[in-house]
C-alpha cells in the first residue's frame, strides 16, 4: 500500500480512483464494511482503492476543548487498512483554512480537481465541509453534477447496536476489552516507547522485566485495572500482565501509568517501541497492605494472563 502525506503530493493515477472518505479511527467492523466494499468495487472495475483521511483529527481544530481519545495511532491505522486490501492511503493535515471550506469547495478542490475520483464511498453519517454541513445525500447530488458515483454504506450493527468509534471508546475506558474487541473485529492495542520507570518491578519485586510504556496523549487509555495482553517486542510476542493505574500500594497520588510485566523476557528495552495487544481485563486496580501481598497477586495475575492467552490463541 502506498501512503501519501499531503494531498499536494498525490500523483494522478493511470487507473480510475475509487475513494473512501472518513477518519476510520479504530478501523472497526463498520469501517471494515466500507473499505471492503470500496476495495471490491475498485478492483472489479480495474481501478485503485484509496482512502482520504484528515490527520490530525478535525476535532483538534474544531473543538480543542472536547477532543475524543483516538483508538489507534496513524501507523496502526495504516497497518489495518493495508490488511483490508487498500491500495493508497492519503493523510492530509486538517487546518483552520480547510475548516472554512464549503461542502462544494471540498468536493471541487479535493475529489474532482485533485483526486479525479470515479466513485466515493462514505458512511451513513459522514459529514464534510464547513461545520459539517455536507451530508451523504448532498454528496450524491454533487456526484450527479460532477460525474462521479456515490455509495452510502449503511450502519453496521451488533445485537441492534450501531458499531461506532465513540461506543468502542467507552468500552475501552470502562475496561470492557472483550466487547471492544467484538465491535472492532480485532484486539485493542496500546503502543509507544518504553520509558524509565521507578525500577521497582526489577529491583524490589523480582520480576524479570517491567516495561513502562509512554503513549501519545491522543490515545484512549483503558480504565484502571490489570489486563492480560500480548507484548510485541522487536517482532517477538510475549504474554504480559499490564497494570494501568496510580500504583496505590506505593503512592497516595501518582499519575496514571502503563506498566507491563513481560513474562519470560529479561532484555533491556528502554527506548524501544512496544505494542501491547490487550486481550481481557483480569481485575480492578487495588491497594495491598504491603509489597509481599502485591507480589503474590501479580503471580496469580500472571497465571491468569497465561490462561487467557492460551484460550484465545
Amino acid at each position: 500500500m502506498e501512503i501519501v502525506f499531503g494531498i499536494e503530493n498525490f500523483q494522478p493515477q493511470a487507473k480510475p480512483v475509487y475513494v473512501g472518505l472518513g477518519n476510520f479511527d479504530g478501523v472497526h467492523l463498520g469501517h471494515k464494511s466500507l473499505i471492503e466494499s470500496l476495495v471490491n468495487r475498485a478492483h472489479e472495475q480495474g481501478g485503485v482503492a484509496a482512502a482520504f483521511i484528515f490527520d490530525p483529527h478535525p476535532s483538534r481544530i474544531l473543538t480543542p476543548d472536547h477532543i475524543p481519545g483516538l483508538l489507534v495511532t496513524a501507523e496502526r491505522k495504516a497497518e489495518l487498512l493495508e490488511g483490508l486490501g487498500l491500495d493508497i492511503l492519503i493523510y492530509t493535515s486538517f487546518t483552520p483554512e480547510l475548516a472554512r471550506w464549503s461542502p462544494r469547495q471540498f468536493v471541487e478542490e479535493i475529489l474532482v480537481n485533485k483526486l479525479h475520483i470515479c466513485e466515493a464511498f462514505v458512511g451513513f453519517n459522514h459529514s464534510f465541509g464547513h461545520r459539517g454541513q455536507g451530508t451523504p445525500e448532498m454528496l450524491s447530488e454533487f456526484g450527479k453534477e460532477y460525474g462521479f458515483g456515490v455509495h452510502i454504506i449503511p450502519p453496521y450493527t451488533i445485537d441492534g447496536e450501531i458499531v461506532s468509534s465513540s461506543l468502542i471508546r467507552k468500552c475501552i475506558e470502562n475496561g470492557d476489552i472483550a466487547y471492544a474487541r467484538t465491535l472492532l473485529g480485532h484486539y485493542p492495542t496500546l503502543e509507544g516507547t518504553v520509558i524509565e520507570g521507578e525500577h521497582r518491578g526489577t529491583n524490589t519485586m523480582g520480576f524479570p522485566r517491567t516495561a513502562n510504556l509512554g503513549v501519545s496523549q491522543e490515545l484512549t487509555i483503558p480504565g484502571k485495572g490489570v489486563y492480560a495482553a500480548r507484548a510485541i517486542v522487536n517482532g517477538v510476542t510475549y504474554t504480559s500482565v499490564v497494570n494501568i493505574g496510580n500504583k496505590p500500594t506505593f503512592h497516595e497520588q501518582y499519575p496514571i501509568s502503563i506498566e507491563a510485566h513481560i513474562l519470560g523476557f529479561n532484555n533491556d528495552i528502554y527506548g524501544c517501541y512496544l505494542r501491547l495487544v490487550l486481550l481481557d481485563k483480569i481485575r480492578n486496580e487495588q491497594k495491598f497492605p504491603g509489597i509481599d501481598e502485591l507480589i503474590q497477586q501479580i503471580k496469580q495475575d500472571a497465571l491468569k494472563a497465561v490462561q487467557i492467552a492460551e484460550y484465545i490463541k
